[in-house]
């Protein structure tokens, strides 16, 4: 299982992102970003997606 925490990408928030693939961990990372941070679909820029594929932990 891979996790990825909001904290680590900038964001003063405890949510902990968790999936068995990058792909799942990334889609419910958008997820959560538009509900709990305002962000759009836009925001989910290339560099944005590498930032948080770099900072993904296993489990």
């Amino acid at each position: 299982m891979l996790s990825l925490t909001c904290r680590d990408a900038g964001f003063d928030c405890p949510e902990v992102i968790r999936g068995n693939t990058e792909e799942e961990v990334l889609q419910k990372a958008a997820t959560h970003g538009q509900e709990s941070h305002g962000m759009q679909q836009s925001d989910m820029t290339p560099e944005l997606t590498g930032k948080l594929r770099s900072i993904m932990r296993q489990e």
